[in-house]
């Protein structure tokens, strides 16, 4: 296992991780669009107890992602998650705030009423995609940040302080990012993305014919704009000039269809997004054509991890800048300038070992939630949300 190896290995652990928490946003998803697919009062309250089951899910993958970029590749977490701040605050605040939501929204004693806690799901629904998706589009984009690797050289003052390695270039310290429309794109795909993988969630999740009679026309309605965004910014990302890194100098350089460039010379991940794609397309299609058929969550979302892995690794690796800046490019991180050691990377790399482990344990636990099918009944239980 050489440095170069284990860099790589993590890049694809943490790239991993992003895309399974891509795939659990059909969480927010289906809360977003629960007051159309459950139409009444019992029929909401059965979509948020169908996505109760797995909102920690989603919220256990979030943290674990950061985890992992922070213990594999610390200098991006200080900078992004560091500088970055009101994006990734946002995004934590709704996450917060839809956990409150679910345990209160029918509490007794709850003085803001039902749909207060109910728009807050809504909200944590839209904003949570978007955003994530928005963090996820600067890879490509770029953000607004300098580096400056001298000052950890730099002794601390008497006082305990000392200078900042990295620091955001602007006061909004984040949200500039929004300012890019390829940004909003992409985090608008992600949005209605979510929806899709919501709205064949609890098709197959809840046993409410009504619920699912009335999930193949939103589904329709949340595919058609999802498609549209999606294939004009991989369009657009094929074309565009990529942020390049010489192996040798570790210069970082504009380079015109890098990413294309990326695909077509790492051709197992063109194969791996293309295989990804018609997955996705294969759920939502057989979904809208059948009836009968409603287990289409599953190849929508394997599709969906095979294609964001595959978009997040053209992102960082054949020399890659993964995360470039745009008010410095020589401050751009790479897999080179911004991992841990080689003895952190080499530790971890045993632990990760039980990763196995865990996912077992997951699909465990998830089948065991899910080995009866919510209906009407099971929403008048005691512990039902």
């Amino acid at each position: 296992m050489t440095y170069e190896f284990l860099q790589h290995y993590w890049c694809f652990i943490v790239s991993l991780l992003g895309a399974l928490l891509v795939f659990l946003l059909f969480v927010q998803g289906a809360n977003s669009v629960a007051r159309s697919l459950g139409y009444t009062e019992e029929g909401r309250r059965l979509v948020y107890n169908s996505t109760g089951r797995k909102w920690e899910f989603t919220f256990t993958t979030l943290v674990t992602f950061g985890g992992a970029f922070f213990a594999s590749f610390p200098l991006f977490y200080s900078t992004s998650f560091g500088g970055a701040y009101w994006l990734w605050m946002i995004i934590l605040f709704t996450f917060v705030v839809q956990a409150v939501s679910y345990e209160f929204q029918n509490k007794l004693g709850n003085f803001l009423g039902p749909k207060t806690f109910q728009f807050c799901l809504t909200l944590n629904g839209i904003v949570g995609p978007l955003l994530l998706g928005g963090a996820v589009a600067t890879f490509y984009e770029g953000s607004n940040f300098v580096i400056a690797k001298d000052n950890m050289l730099t002794p601390l003052l008497l006082e305990g302080q000392g200078e900042a390695i990295s620091s955001w270039a602007n006061a909004s310290h984040g949200l500039d990012a929004l300012l890019n429309p390829w940004v909003l794109v992409f985090g608008f795909a992600v949005v209605f993305l979510a929806r899709v993988l919501g709205i064949l969630y609890v098709m197959n999740n809840v046993n409410d014919e009504d619920i699912r009679s009335r999930g193949s026309v939103r589904l329709i309605g949340a595919a058609v704009p999802f498609l549209i965004l999606f294939v004009a910014y991989l369009v657009h990302l094929l074309l565009k000039d990529g942020f390049a890194v010489n192996p040798a100098t570790g210069e970082v350089f504009m380079e015109p269809n890098k990413y294309l460039h990326n695909l077509l010379q790492m051709w197992y991940l063109l194969i791996l997004l293309l295989i990804g794609v018609v997955l996705v397309l294969y759920g939502i299609g057989k979904t809208v054509w059948s009836k009968d058929y409603n287990s289409g969550i599953w190849p929508a979302g394997i599709g969906t991890v095979l294609t964001v892995l595959a978009l997040l690794l053209c992102s960082a690796w054949n020399n890659t800048a993964y995360y470039p800046s745009t008010a410095d490019l020589q401050s751009s991180l790479t897999l080179q300038n911004s991992c841990s050691s080689e003895f952190t990377l080499r530790t971890m790399f045993y632990v990760s070992l039980l990763v196995p482990f865990v996912l077992a344990y997951i699909v465990y636990a998830w089948r065991a939630i899910d080995k009866k099918k919510l209906d009407r009944q099971e929403i008048h239980d005691d512990h039902a949300y």
